[in-house]
């Protein structure tokens, strides 16, 4: 039975080696194909990397100046800064494509530009939808959208907001907001419901579940 066992082995050792020298040459080519391939993507991931933080670098430099014109710059110096926000803000991704149509939104929103505002912070929202910064331009692209009067446009923003996977802080206020355009366009079921969902939601944060206590009691008040 030993004999029998080694014989099978030295069988089968045969058979694999008879294999690999008839088909050498292609195995040797494979190998060689997942060396590059493997070498490849470790030269793409590298400078992937290093061109998302020298964008991020690049971002921040610009988020500085506007910091300084804000506080004391000239129109002109700031039109130079929204036409390099632009540039750079072009098919850019992540986080440094979302803060930079972010301060572009910000700009514009300074200037009651309410259109602008809401399409760069729409850009911000779709660039950083992988960031922080997606739920928080949603709800500045709400603000603008009312502003113009879009109070459906509005709610669809808030909602996106809402629903984005990353935290935002303020998520009882966007819901509270739902309420309160719902109210301006006379739909008092949505607007109930959606105070509702403040205080099923966020039973926690009492100063917007009290605020949406009272709106439901006067809503239904008034019925």
């Amino acid at each position: 039975m030993i004999m029998q066992n080694k014989n099978e082995t030295t069988s089968i050792g045969n058979k694999i080696n008879d294999f690999v020298q008839r088909n050498r040459k292609s195995i040797f080519i494979i190998l060689g194909a997942f060396v590059v391939l493997f070498a490849a993507a470790v030269i793409f991931f590298s400078l992937n990397d290093y061109l998302q933080n020298r964008a991020i670098a690049e971002v921040e430099e610009l988020n500085v100046r506007f910091f300084e014109l804000s506080q004391a710059g000239s129109t002109g110096e700031m039109d130079a800064l929204l036409a390099d926000l632009n540039s750079f803000a072009k098919n850019k991704r992540g986080y440094a494509g979302g803060k930079a149509w972010s301060i572009i939104g910000q700009i514009h929103f300074d200037r009651k530009q309410w259109a602008q505002a809401e399409d760069a912070w729409r850009n911000a929202a779709r660039a950083g939808s992988r960031t922080y910064l997606a739920p928080i331009a949603y709800f500045n692209a709400a603000i603008a959208a009312e502003e113009q009067g879009e109070l459906e446009q509005a709610i669809e923003l808030l909602g996106s907001c809402i629903a984005h996977p990353f935290a935002f802080p303020a998520v009882p206020r966007a819901q509270f907001t739902i309420g309160r355009l719902n109210e301006r366009m006379n739909n008092i079921p949505a607007a109930i419901e959606a105070y509702r969902n403040v205080i099923i939601n966020w039973p926690s944060i009492t100063t917007w579940v009290n605020l949406a206590h009272s709106r439901i009691t006067a809503l239904e008040a008034a019925r």
